[in-house]
């Protein structure tokens, strides 16, 4: 995927004096009092800005915050607090903008952040004459906010294409890099663990993968359902029996590839839904009727890790069992300690994904953790990202 990079830009001296317009994803969490809980995103939007401060540019920095209605504003909807814990990591004061579509006073090496973008009328459904407006603010747009890339908004893809230069920040220059390695030109053999609730919300994915990888591993309420199609019991697992037919025809197809669905051949039950619930191994064909399915059991586990051990890459998403509940998380944790153990190179995304390896503390072992749900699983889903689509038709001229 050929996007212009901003470091390139950086690197070549075209960056300084001029004008650099940044979408950052700081959509950070906040306590009821406006406290920021988690500054994660913040502090990688750090680099990109501090290389457009080092380059000599006159900085503007913009994000969404939640769910704000366009025109109304409300004080929870500022920006304010993102931009005191930006001037602490930045180390500079950095100024709050309200009402910047108009125009924006900041001169070559200082910082401002422009209020929630999401305020702007016509943002979310990509206005062209907002989109213009924004363009005219600036010589060079960034984007580095990957958590946005599958949405064609006003900061996202309409100022990308009318502004005089559109570039991928190294956040999302990251992400392409990322995605390309495990999807387009991926180390064999490719083995996708996809898990969740429900087949329905990750079914197109499961098919897109289908098409690629050499191993499909499924888990939790997915796997279930898979188990039904291959004739099993589940007792009263969760599971979609009205997708059992998506489920046996993904299955065909990674068969009629030489490639596999591994069914669990032991599984972790319970007789409720709580943390406290007595664990009870089981054999895949033992699961009573009253039984829940909680997690994969250990010879399943020990089979899968064996597999990601021999991968040359694998894919993330979604831990394989209730990982919350501690009787119910070593399938997880035998999981995410293979992909730690194994030379592949991995890339892992979703929030649930995400709380798992840091619980199991695997941060530093995974090849690169993505910091978009929503985008992610698009790209899994083989869809081309709006973000994605405009950088590459503006590099390409």
């Amino acid at each position: 995927m050929n996007v212009i990079r901003f470091s390139d830009l950086c690197a070549q001296g075209k960056v300084s004096g001029q004008r650099v317009f940044i979408r950052a994803d700081l959509n950070v969490p906040q306590d009821d009092t406006g406290r920021i809980t988690e500054d994660t995103r913040i502090r990688a939007s750090v680099p990109c800005i501090r290389m457009a401060l080092d380059a000599g540019a006159a900085v503007m920095v913009t994000s969404h915050l939640g769910r704000p209605t366009e025109g109304a504003f409300k004080p929870e909807d500022s920006l304010a607090p993102v931009a005191a814990r930006l001037g602490e990591l930045l180390g500079c004061d950095v100024p709050l903008v309200s009402d910047w579509v108009e125009g924006v006073e900041v001169k070559p090496g200082q910082v401002v952040l422009l209020e929630n973008c999401r305020l702007n009328k016509g943002e979310k459904k990509n206005d062209e004459a907002l989109a213009r407006k924004l363009a005219a603010l600036t010589d060079i747009y960034v984007n580095d906010a990957f958590g946005t890339a599958h949405r064609a908004e006003a900061t996202t893809y309409g100022i990308a294409q009318y502004a005089k230069i559109a570039s991928a920040g190294p956040l999302l220059a990251a992400e392409i890099d990322a995605i390309t390695k495990a999807l387009a030109h991926p180390k064999r053999p490719l083995v996708a663990i996809v898990a969740g609730s429900k087949v329905s919300t990750k079914l197109t994915i499961l098919e897109s993968l289908a098409s690629k990888v050499d191993q499909l591993i499924v888990g939790g309420g997915i796997a279930n359902t898979f188990m039904l199609a291959s004739g099993l019991s589940i007792g009263k697992s969760l599971a979609e029996p009205d997708l059992v037919d998506q489920a046996k025809a993904v299955i065909e197809a990674m068969r009629a590839r030489g490639a596999a669905v591994p069914i669990p051949v032991d599984v972790v039950t319970a007789t409720k839904f709580a943390a406290d619930a007595p664990a009870t191994v089981k054999a895949a064909n033992e699961v009573g009727p009253d039984d829940l399915i909680l997690d994969i059991g250990p010879k399943t586990a020990e089979m899968l890790a064996a597999q990601l051990r021999e991968a040359g890459t694998i894919v993330w998403n979604g831990p394989v069992g209730v990982f919350e509940f501690e009787a119910f998380s070593h399938g997880t944790e035998a999981i995410a300690k293979a992909i730690a153990e194994s030379p592949a190179f991995s890339i892992a995304g979703g929030g649930d994904t995400l709380a798992a390896i840091a619980k199991y503390g695997i941060e530093d072992k995974v090849g690169y953790i993505s910091t978009g749900g929503g985008a992610f699983l698009e790209i899994l889903e083989g869809k081309t990202l709006p973000a994605f689509e405009i950088l590459t038709k503006r590099a390409a001229g």
